[in-house]
């Protein structure tokens, strides 16, 4: 148990930090894009942070599913 909640935090805190980093690193971004979704379109954002959230929610994405959340005590 203590070592899934070590496991979550250390991947929580690593996205975070990776997103503090792109904010910082998108600061003088100048080349700018609209995200077209199915529906609307988004406000014009930089390409970078685009790219950069969509690597943090992959990541985030990938190391959630990979993560046992089942007790393996109940057996």
């Amino acid at each position: 148990m203590i070592f899934r909640l070590q496991q979550l935090l250390f991947i929580l805190s690593y996205n975070l930090t990776l997103f503090l980093l792109l904010m910082i690193g998108i600061q003088n971004s100048s080349i700018k894009k609209n995200v077209n979704l199915i529906i609307t379109e988004t406000i014009t954002l930089p390409i970078s942070f685009i790219i950069g959230v969509s690597f943090i929610s992959g990541s985030l994405t990938g190391n959630l599913l990979k993560m046992d959340f089942n007790n393996k005590n109940d057996k």
